[in-house]
């Protein structure tokens, strides 16, 4: 497999996830030119194989079962970030895998719907078997309780000196430590996580968007479009639909 420049040597039972927007090609060799290419519109129930979803010969050699997320949706900021462009999971047997191939091959009302989860469930285990094999960094204790007052009340109208002063610190020791623990200053990791917040509510519940501004630390409907199109570059309501 090549994608962004990089070469990976994949056998069978290995998961690899691509964090993209870059292509990636798959082949024997990786200076094989590639005899298909695969867009996003084949992602779906549409064919252009023998069977639904399928591409090639689905009784041939080598399978290989694929699937995307269009966009951000459904894939939080924070995950991507602390992902490198590709991740490979050695020799997975998650059963997961099995049923989303078997789901792959036949047409059923609902079927998308249930491809669709079984395809978070994959990325899950993937995600979670890989963090599993990497080296924990030590937890900033100072910091860990920075974000869960920061995530546990984002609608609360914080500044650095309020944050501080919870966390029993400094501005000047908070900033610095958050910074260097988290990558970003402490206002902007809440704006962004406003965001997301936003972002998960949109999806999951009816709530309206002055509703969901007040929820997550805006004053109105506005605020929160112009701050949400900023950073996920669509509207709220765009975003929903």
């Amino acid at each position: 497999m090549v994608t962004a420049g990089e070469t990976v040597s994949i056998e069978t039972g290995d998961v690899v996830v691509i964090r993209g927007p870059e292509p990636y090609t798959v082949a024997e060799q990786p200076d094989t030119p590639p005899s298909r290419v695969i867009t996003s519109d084949d992602f779906c129930v549409r064919a252009c194989g023998p069977e639904p979803r399928t591409c090639g010969d689905p009784e041939g050699e080598t399978v290989l079962l694929s699937g995307a997320y269009e966009g951000r949706a459904g894939v939080g900021e924070r995950l991507l970030t602390a992902l490198p462009d590709v991740v490979v999971v050695r020799g997975t047997r998650d059963p997961v895998f099995d049923h989303a191939a078997a789901a792959a091959s036949v047409d059923r009302p609902g079927q998308q719907a249930v491809l669709d989860r079984l395809l978070d469930l994959a990325l899950i285990s993937t995600l979670r078997t890989w963090f599993d094999g990497q080296e924990a960094r030590p937890v900033d204790p100072l910091v860990a309780k920075a974000l869960r007052l920061l995530h546990n009340d984002p609608a609360r109208a914080w500044t650095v000196a309020a944050l501080a002063a919870e966390t029993g610190t400094s501005r000047a020791v908070l900033a610095r430590r958050f910074t260097a623990a988290v990558g970003r200053p402490p206002m902007a990791h809440l704006a962004e996580w406003r965001v997301e917040r936003a972002a998960d509510l949109l999806r999951e519940t009816d709530a309206t968007v002055a509703a969901i501004a007040g929820k997550v630390g805006y004053a109105n409907a506005f605020a929160l479009s112009a701050a949400f199109k900023r950073r996920r570059g669509v509207t709220p309501s765009e975003y929903r639909a």
